[in-house]
């Protein structure tokens, strides 16, 4: 916690000691300033900042090597803020400094004709690179696989293999050192670390693991990003059918893969939509994003306000009995939103697999009766206190739709998101609206039939 507001107020600071500089035209000592900013800082402080500070400080920007590691860090709005109105020609030059797959990623931002306008200004062998990333599925391996790969053959020595490491300056992450046949297809790898401390004399092929964990270009970058976490890799090979090596993933990429993943994952079950960056952008872009899930929660929520309505009859006897609609509603909204958070991310993380759905289930259920006996015995005691006229038998009736709500809430929040991930949908969708809105509908329902019954019967 100190950390975490240290760190805001060494924002704070550099934040107006930048506009400061700013307003002064001080070029030289905001250069100095830029220097000394760790390029993360500097992406943070371009939220705080108008687009007239943030086009000025930019332009400094681009002339310093700064740039490149700057330019990754970036919220896509600010790019495209920063990089809309620039013209082809300034956008190639900045590509000079930037790898591949950071140019595919800013170029698969922009419009397709200034697309297409840098990319024929790059050089023939970078605009293939380029072009390749860029033609596989957004958000899979392919399109975040860093091209900038060092191999060696199987039959390399070691202390040839070491030499050759010290000559490769621009590669990407030479902790593991990929080894390769005749055939120039990946047959191994091995650790820098195994690399160093074995005999000189030692070929490749003798110390290199040839059980290699390897992706497609065409996997999904989540499925990318879950085998670099489950075997605590720093990179992970993206091989093609033909057994080539085409790219890495690395686990710089991973971290933003699992952070942006997450973030939509929670969005959507919250029913925001999945756009990562809403925060920035507007107020009629945020609301219209939001617009179709909340029109979910309208449509239930005058199904809700109908079957009140058919049981006005019931309520015109015991005014009581409405006093305890939105504790039901809002106990079964709750337990179904936490049994589908508990069940996209364990879908999310790999801990709900295939053939455990059944054994998840009845779990949940059995959470859901405890939890509904418990809170239907409070809620049925806290009836017979004096407040308002009741019936006598007002706390049965609310302690069973309590106790009934909460455990097909739970039931509904657990199937619903393994449903849909066994018909190929997103399962982060169930925790939004819909779950939440049918527990409502059949909360309502429930309770009035309880009572219906209990009334008629008793």
């Amino acid at each position: 916690m100190i950390r975490k507001e240290m760190f805001q107020h060494e924002i704070s600071v550099l934040r107006d000691t930048f506009r400061r500089l700013i307003r002064r035209h001080a070029k030289t000592n905001i250069t100095k300033l830029i220097g000394k900013t760790h390029p993360a800082d500097m992406a943070i402080l371009f939220r705080f900042f108008t687009d007239v500070e943030q086009k000025t400080l930019f332009n400094i920007i681009m002339d310093l090597e700064y740039v490149a590691d700057f330019l990754t860090e970036l919220d896509e709005p600010i790019i495209l803020n920063l990089m809309g109105d620039e013209p082809p020609q300034v956008i190639a030059k900045l590509f000079q400094r930037l790898s591949s797959n950071d140019q595919a990623g800013i170029l698969a931002m922009l419009p397709k004709e200034k697309t297409q306008s840098v990319l024929d200004l790059l050089n023939a062998e970078k605009q293939e690179e380029v072009e390749e990333i860029m033609s596989y599925p957004d958000d899979s391996a392919g399109s975040i696989m860093t091209t900038d790969v060092f191999t060696l053959h199987q039959n390399t020595l070691a202390h040839e293999a070491i030499k050759e490491l010290q000559k490769q300056e621009k590669s990407e992450m030479v902790f593991y050192l990929y080894v390769t046949n005749d055939d120039e297809r990946l047959t191994g790898v091995i650790s820098l670390r195994d690399l160093v401390t074995t005999p000189p004399e030692t070929s490749l092929v003798d110390i290199m693991t040839d059980n290699v964990v390897s992706v497609r270009p065409e996997t999904d970058q989540e499925e990318a990003a879950k085998i670099v976490a489950r075997y605590n890799f720093l990179a992970v090979p993206v091989v093609g059918v033909d057994g080539f090596m085409l790219g890495i993933v690395t686990v710089d990429d991973v971290v933003d893969v699992i952070r942006e993943e997450a973030t939509e994952d929670f969005l959507q079950m919250a029913g925001a939509g999945k756009d990562r960056e809403i925060l920035l952008k507007s107020s009629w872009e945020n609301a219209k994003s939001r617009l179709p899930w909340l029109f979910a929660s309208w449509v239930g929520g005058v199904l809700a306000a109908f079957i009140i309505g058919k049981y006005e009859h019931m309520l015109e006897t015991s005014v009581a009995l409405a006093a305890f609609i939105p504790v039901i509603i809002g106990m079964g909204g709750n337990i179904g939103t936490q049994s589908s958070t508990i069940v996209v991310r364990g879908i999310a993380t790999g801990r709900v697999g295939e053939g455990e759905e059944l054994k998840l289930i009845f779990k949940e259920i059995q959470v859901g009766l405890i939890l509904g006996i418990l809170y239907g015995v409070l809620l049925g005691c806290f009836t017979f206190i004096p407040l308002v006229e009741t019936t006598p038998y007002l706390g049965l009736i609310v302690g069973l739709s309590i106790c009934s709500s909460m455990l097909i809430a739970s039931c509904m929040g657990t199937v619903v998101p393994l449903v849909l991930r066994k018909i190929n949908v997103d399962p982060a969708i169930a925790t939004g609206p819909f779950v939440t809105t049918s527990i409502d509908i059949l909360g309502v329902t429930l309770y009035f039939l309880i009572a219906s019954t209990i009334t008629q019967t008793l």
